[in-house]
Order: C-alpha cells, then sequence, then structure tokens
C-alpha cells in the first residue's frame, strides 16, 4: 500500500473553509489526509466513490468549527447537501449524508451506501484512534500515513472539545457517537 501524498480536490474544496477553521486549519487537513488514505485502502473507490468520499472528508467534521459545537453531525451534512447542490450533485445528497451522519456509529452500517458508509467508519477510527484500530491495514501502512501528515494538534483539539461539552452537558459528552 502507499501513500497518497495529494489530494487536489479536497485543498481545492477545504481552502474554502480557511477562515472559520482558522488555527485547526493544518490539524484538520491532515486529519482528513490520514482519513482518505486509510479509507481508500479499505475501499478501494472508483473515480466516482473517490470523489464522493472526498466531498464527505471535508465536511464531516466541518460544523466544528462552522456552528461551534461537538454536536456537529447534522449540520456538518446540511453543509455538505448544500455544497452538493451549489456544484451539480444533489442526487448524490443521500450517500453523502449518509456517510457524514453515520461516521461515528459504534456497530456497522448495513443501510443505503454501506460499502462507503463503512470504509469511511473504519478510516475515521483508524485516525482517531491513533492506529489502535486498524481494520486489517498493515501497522507499517499506518505509521507511514501518520509520519507524512503529522497530528498538527488534531487529537489535543478534540480533547479540548470534548472536556468543554462535558462541562456544558455532562450527561451528553459525546453527542456525536451513535450504536
Amino acid at each position: 500500500m502507499q501513500v497518497h501524498p495529494e489530494f487536489p480536490q479536497l485543498d481545492a474544496m477545504l481552502e474554502a473553509w480557511r477562515e472559520p477553521i482558522g488555527a485547526d486549519y493544518e490539524a484538520y487537513r491532515n486529519h482528513l489526509l490520514r482519513m482518505l488514505n486509510f479509507c481508500f485502502a479499505l475501499a478501494r473507490p472508483d473515480e466516482t466513490a473517490a470523489r464522493k468520499l472526498v466531498i464527505a472528508a471535508v465536511f464531516h467534521d466541518i460544523a466544528i468549527w462552522t456552528h461551534g459545537t461537538i454536536d456537529y453531525l447534522r449540520p456538518s451534512a446540511e453543509l455538505a447537501r448544500e455544497w452538493l447542490q451549489q456544484h451539480g450533485e444533489p442526487s448524490w445528497g443521500d450517500e453523502i449524508d449518509a456517510i457524514i451522519d453515520q461516521h461515528h456509529r459504534f456497530r456497522p452500517w448495513r443501510e443505503a451506501g454501506g460499502d462507503l458508509v463503512e470504509a469511511f467508519r473504519k478510516a475515521d477510527l483508524v485516525d482517531v484512534s491513533l492506529g489502535l484500530v486498524r481494520f486489517g491495514l498493515p501497522r507499517a501502512f499506518v505509521a507511514d500515513v501518520r509520519r507524512t501528515f503529522p497530528n498538527a494538534g488534531f487529537h489535543k483539539r478534540l480533547v479540548q472539545l470534548t472536556l468543554r461539552q462535558l462541562g456544558r452537558e455532562p450527561l451528553r459528552p459525546l453527542p456525536m457517537m451513535k450504536w
């Protein structure tokens, strides 16, 4: 498995969100690059599926910054739908929505768009777990991806956001998680 060093579509799309993401831009971009490498290794997508995965990646956590919330799944999916509408791909809305909405699901997704939803869900968990969970990806590949795209404070930011959410709503510390 080879590390994909760049995803031009991702960079073109993500640039529009640089201001709201602010100081976390590099951390979020590197998370997306790590996750997409894991996702592509798991799913081996064709060109259309690859485009869908990149779009879902850009938007999957974006409302953390645009809406200032850790309860970000719905607003992130809505921003993705708006983007799809504006860029001539409204028919992809349900699939992209499922990818975003289910990416923190504990159990496998067995409904529409299952292959991409599952690859994305697994890839995000590989990154969030710092490679402790790999879903069969070789340890060396995960390490290469992590070395190529440094954390840049992404996991530190996740901990900060979780602690802030815990202070605000102690009974809902991780509102984005789903069974």
